[in-house]
C-alpha cells in the first residue's frame, strides 16, 4: 500500500479539521456554561464583611470544602489547585473560593467588605483592583514620571 504524498496532505488535513471542530464545539460549551454561572453569580450575589483568617492555593478536598460544594465541582476542577481562602462570615468559620486577581488583593487578618455569592468571592468592594495590579518596571516608571509632572505643573500655578 504505497501512499503519496498527496494522500497523506489529505489525510492530515482531515484530522486537522476534525480537531479544530472539537475544539470550537467544546469551547462554545464552556462559554455558555460561564455565561450561565456569571448570571448566577450576578443575581445572588451580595455584600458582606468577612475576617480573612488564611488563604492557600491547594487541591480542593473534603475536608477544606463543604461535602455538597466538593460533590458539585467538575473533576478537572478537583484536579487542579485553586486559591481557597479560610474566613469568618459573622459568627461562623467558612472556606471560600475566589478569583486569582482577587485572592492577591486579600490581606490575611484584615476585615474586608466582599461580594459572596455563595461560597465565591466574586469581588472586593471598596478597593480598585486597577490600582492593585502588578505593574512592570515600564509601567511603574510611567505613573512616577506622571507624578512628578504634575506635581511640578500644580507648583506652577
Amino acid at each position: 500500500m504505497n501512499l503519496s504524498v498527496g494522500d497523506i496532505l489529505i489525510i492530515v488535513s482531515v484530522i486537522v479539521v476534525i480537531a479544530l471542530g472539537v475544539f470550537v464545539y467544546v469551547g462554545k460549551k464552556n462559554y455558555t456554561k460561564n455565561l450561565e454561572a456569571q448570571a448566577f453569580i450576578n443575581q445572588h450575589k451580595m455584600v458582606t464583611p468577612i475576617l480573612v483568617i488564611d488563604k492557600k492555593y491547594e487541591k480542593p478536598t473534603s475536608n477544606n470544602l463543604p461535602k455538597n460544594i466538593y460533590e458539585k465541582l467538575p473533576k478537572t476542577a478537583k484536579l487542579r489547585k485553586m486559591p481557597i481562602v479560610k474566613a469568618k462570615v459573622g459568627p461562623q468559620i467558612t472556606t471560600l473560593l475566589c478569583d486569582k486577581n482577587i485572592y492577591n488583593n486579600l490581606a490575611v487578618k484584615k476585615t474586608v467588605k466582599v461580594e459572596l455569592a455563595g461560597v465565591y468571592i466574586s469581588n472586593i468592594v471598596g478597593l480598585n483592583l486597577e490600582d492593585k495590579k502588578n505593574k512592570t518596571w515600564r509601567e511603574k516608571l510611567g505613573l512616577w514620571i506622571k507624578k512628578a509632572q504634575d506635581k511640578t505643573n500644580s507648583s506652577y500655578k
